[in-house]
């Protein structure tokens, strides 16, 4: 099994699944492409490597195995936006501008400013091809905050947190444009959007893999609404564990009186979140094959 240096970022709501690096004998001929993930409300008691044994978490396991994990790595805020403008922007919450979760209508959120200095934008200045894929949250569609203005080349995923909250929604952002999901219309659950980020993800990586690139894996998962496809993740933990059922609003289910702001219905809420978290697993384990693939494991860093 290759040796990987591992940086395993722990927060109390949101988890950065890991930093890895490949050593090898020889110096790199370039920058490391790096890989920076981020899971959305995936508990540090969550992966099997602290301590979970309801279910497992393998690939995660490997890079904390293979690696160094931090145990006191914490959030910068309690909720969405300001933690994650902490991230990008490398500066303490009493800082940054983004100090809650400001919503802003239609869709979208306060944007950072447009004198923010971002990860992306430094990277980019340093030679990187820079890509987002997932929930972004800092900025509306088009504001200063969009993140094709705040150092990325490229962006797949929800704009906006609050429509990030439906695992199947009518439409992403594929950089400037609105892609409509197959079988969706907010009503429908024909695409499971997680699913379809991932494999832009992938490609991402397949498409830049000559030359030095910064992937932001912003995921949704496991963030309510607790929903997954009925699939062999979801079957394997069906009366697995006992459960309360949780009951949406009038209006939370899918069909024809859908509304946006509140969580759908889950009569198994703890298999569903299972389902997720191994789901989100499954998806490392995918990002770290196709490095493998493409024979640049050895000077790329997952964190």
């Amino acid at each position: 099994m290759p040796n990987y240096y591992t940086l395993f970022w722990l927060l109390p709501a949101i988890l950065l699944t890991g930093c890895s690096r490949k050593v090898t004998r020889h110096e790199p001929a370039g920058p490391p492409n790096i890989i920076y993930i981020l899971a959305d409300d995936l508990g540090y008691g969550d992966p099997g490597c602290y301590g979970q044994e309801k279910f497992p978490t393998p690939h995660i396991d490997r890079l904390a195995r293979s690696g160094v994990r931090f145990t006191r790595h914490y959030s910068g805020s309690t909720v969405c936006a300001p933690s994650r403008s902490a991230l990008m922007t490398g500066l303490h919450t009493g800082h940054t501008p983004i100090r809650g979760n400001r919503e802003v209508q239609p869709e979208g959120q306060e944007p950072l400013p447009a004198g923010s200095f971002t990860i992306a934008e430094m990277l980019k200045e340093a030679g990187y091809v820079t890509g987002a894929f997932g929930k972004w949250g800092l900025g509306y569609p088009g504001s200063e905050g969009d993140p094709l203005n705040q150092g990325f080349d490229s962006f797949f995923g929800y704009n906006c947190q609050r429509y990030a909250h439906r695992y199947f929604p009518a439409y992403l952002w594929d950089n400037d444009r609105k892609v409509y999901l197959d079988g969706n219309g907010w009503t429908g659950t024909g695409t499971y959007a997680p699913d379809l980020i991932q494999q832009k993800t992938l490609d991402f990586i397949r498409e830049n893999r000559d030359t030095a690139f910064f992937v932001f894996v912003p995921v949704v998962i496991p963030h309510a609404e607790l929903i997954a496809p009925v699939d062999s993740f979801l079957e394997a933990y069906l009366g697995k564990f006992p459960e309360t059922p949780f009951q949406g609003s009038p209006g939370a289910d899918y069909g024809p009186d859908m509304q946006i702001p509140v969580y759908c219905s889950q009569p198994a809420p703890h298999a569903t979140f299972a389902a997720m978290v191994r789901r989100l697993d499954h998806y490392i384990g995918e990002i770290v094959r196709t490095l493998d693939s493409l024979g640049i494991e050895e000077n790329t860093l997952i964190l």
